[in-house]
């Protein structure tokens, strides 16, 4: 998938549209065009204050305000803040696997390819939905505990993903890996660095595919075959 159709994909009204289908028994907004536009306006208002003031802090009464819309209103696409919460979390959890599971046939029978291009889409993708992930990663010590479980588990695979293709390295003999698990659970906080302390690197001006490439070569350095 190129960059321009992952920004189409997964722009917020795309995962809007993706939300409503997911939870349509919950939204009784009928009108599809009025549901994702409303919907986005209150996801991007949650993400906005939460970035703020935190989650739990912020009220219905302020999302709505910020969202420009009436309780009643907000309430015609969720019954409390934990099922927005779930929402939100669902639509990053399975908007990373959707992607990450998705490499080109060619790249995916080559585990040093994979593992490029795994790490250049991760990077990618949370350049989009910087704020979802950014959310996911501050609250999460917060969750309740459905939303924790789901979050560790949503974690749990795409690491999962990354030692699969480590696995599969050593085996052809490219990687030299003595623990496969805690080399993918490393790789991870280098990927969540991006979209965390992205401030730090567009300060410094490195691009998501400078980023992307000296990730790549730097895990390369540590685990290729001597």
């Amino acid at each position: 998938m190129t960059q321009k159709q992952l920004q189409q994909d997964y722009s917020s009204e795309a995962i809007c549209e993706r939300i409503l289908q997911r939870h349509r028994g919950s939204v009784s907004v009928q009108k599809q065009h009025l549901a994702v536009a409303n919907l986005s306006r209150i996801i991007q208002a949650t993400l906005k204050l939460s970035n703020r003031q935190g989650f739990h802090a912020m009220s219905l009464r302020e999302l709505a305000s910020t969202a420009g819309l009436s309780m009643g209103g907000m309430y015609s696409y969720f019954d409390n803040k934990e099922t927005l919460l779930l929402m939100i979390l669902d639509a990053v959890s399975s908007s990373a696997q959707d992607v990450l599971s998705g490499a080109p046939e060619g790249v995916a029978d080559d585990p040093v390819q994979h593992l490029n291009w795994l790490v250049e889409t991760h990077i990618q993708l949370t350049e989009i939905m910087q704020p979802w992930f950014v959310f996911v990663f501050m609250e999460a010590k917060a969750f309740p505990e459905p939303a924790k479980r789901m979050a560790i588990a949503s974690e749990a695979a795409t690491e999962a993903m990354f030692a699969d293709v480590l696995r599969r390295g050593v085996g052809t003999g490219a990687f030299a890996i003595d623990d496969v698990q805690l080399t993918a659970a490393i790789i991870k906080p280098l990927l969540q660095d991006w979209y965390v302390k992205r401030a730090k690197y567009r300060k410094a001006g490195i691009s998501v595919s400078q980023y992307a490439g000296h990730v790549n070569g730097f895990v390369h350095a540590a685990i290729a075959a001597r």
